[in-house]
């Protein structure tokens, strides 16, 4: 019976910077997730408290706070 080769690897799991960065990581740098949380459940309200949408919830909230400017300027 041929013995299987001796793995190398340390026991920790190597995280490639490609994993760290994901899709909604950049969505929580503009908004916290605190504000995605306070909006969503606003938005929950808004239609009646009917539950089972609450990842529709959540994804809405995050479009609209990702593009809701950073900064307002004041007219005049």
């Amino acid at each position: 019976m041929p013995s299987k080769p001796k793995r190398t690897e340390s026991a920790e799991p190597q995280i490639a910077p490609a994993q760290v960065d994901t899709p909604g990581a950049s969505v929580r740098k503009l908004a916290g997730e605190e504000d995605i949380r306070r909006r969503a459940y606003e938005i929950y309200l808004g239609r009646g408290e009917q539950p089972g949408h609450d990842l529709d919830d959540w994804l809405q909230a995050e479009r609209e706070l990702e593009t809701k400017p950073l900064f307002r300027t004041q007219a005049g």
